[in-house]
């Protein structure tokens, strides 16, 4: 009889495969191993098969981690967030959550109004960030395709030349002149026909906004009526609209504002003059933000999806930090009208069929 001891017969557990365990079976060196799966240049094809067939076999996954530390990167991702922005906001309250999801980290530095773009971004990359989601940046083209030369950049809220976009450049947004032309299309049914559009001037998405626009009242007909008055996606760029359209003999019957801080701007001014809106004057904003909901408010608007721009610019971020991207570099999400209490048909159409909310 074979005699056992009361200690247990000790337990190998599955060890993960290293790539030195790929070298091994490949018969190659560990840095030809990690030219083949990083995609460098540096191998025959004959040993890239030989590679990619040993990692298969053994099972082998890249360590992410490690391989992020080894270029002197983290599991962190730097955002960039204009804290004047109640949208912007919105993004960032979805991005920690996706971000966990992904075992990563956030840091945030806020972009203010009196300092170059540059100081909160070199601020990000001094923390050594893995990779930027720059939320609603107004750096020029050139400079963002710089900076992701350096590391991976994700774009939120604008786009970019094709030319610029690629492997550490890409871009989430919504479809800026889809959402426009929605909403001049349900101004167009309600019977407005002098439709006022207050721009975002040089901010983010303002200048697809506008060309939108444009497009819009050209393809109703209404290119005569069209106005565009210079503006910003901020308040104080809404009230002085205001005050400008109060100057002229005559009001718009309606007024698509750049974003939905510009339409409070023009709902307030407009109100403190006596302006009723919609019953005088109907107001479309842009974003969907929460304020815009607030009963007080009631806000028509373009509704942008928070919650699936942070997503998709926290999965875009990843893969590119992970090597993992693949399919287009500009994702692009769909706008949808939410309909509210700002508009309604002109003064003389009341009998006119209105759209639903």
């Amino acid at each position: 009889m074979t005699q056992t001891s009361g200690r247990p017969a000790p337990r190998h557990a599955a060890r993960r495969p290293t790539m030195a365990d790929v070298a091994d079976k490949a018969g190659v060196s560990r840095t030809l191993v990690s030219f083949v799966l990083d995609g460098k240049p540096g191998a025959s094809e004959d040993t890239r098969l030989r590679v990619l067939a040993a990692a298969e076999e053994l099972g082998y996954r890249p360590d992410s981690a490690a391989r992020l530390l080894a270029r002197g990167r983290s599991r962190t991702l730097g955002v960039l967030i204009d804290v004047r922005e109640l949208f912007e906001a919105e993004l960032v309250t979805s991005i920690y959550p996706a971000a966990e999801e992904q075992g990563y980290d956030v840091l945030l530095s806020a972009n203010l109004a009196d300092r170059d773009e540059s100081v909160p971004i070199s601020a990000l990359i001094s923390h050594r960030c893995g990779a930027l989601i720059l939320l609603g940046p107004n750096s020029n083209a050139d400079y963002l395709h710089t900076l992701s030369q350096r590391l991976p950049v994700v774009v939120v809220g604008r786009r970019l030349p094709d030319e610029l976009t690629g492997v550490d450049l890409a871009t989430v947004r919504t479809d800026d002149a889809k959402g426009i032309r929605q909403a001049v299309d349900y101004l167009v049914e309600l019977g407005h026909r002098a439709i006022c559009h207050v721009d975002g001037g040089h901010d983010p998405g303002s200048a697809d906004r506008r060309r939108a626009y444009r497009a819009a009242m050209r393809a109703h007909g209404l290119a005569a009526q069209a106005r565009v008055i210079p503006g910003a996606h901020n308040e104080d760029a809404g009230a002085a609209a205001a005050h400008s359209l109060l100057k002229d003999p005559e009001l718009p019957t309606a007024v698509l504002a750049g974003n939905d801080r510009c339409a409070l701007g023009l709902l307030d001014v407009f109100t403190r003059s006596g302006i009723s809106v919609p019953e005088h004057l109907s107001l479309i904003g842009f974003d969907d933000s929460r304020l815009s909901d607030n009963p007080r408010i009631d806000l028509t608007t373009v509704h942008q999806d928070a919650d699936g721009l942070a997503r998709h610019a926290v999965r875009a971020a990843v893969s590119m930090l992970e090597q993992t991207a693949g399919g287009k570099p500009d994702h692009v999400l769909q706008p949808a009208l939410v309909i509210r209490g700002t508009t309604a048909p002109p003064r003389g159409q009341r009998s006119t069929r209105v759209v639903s909310k």
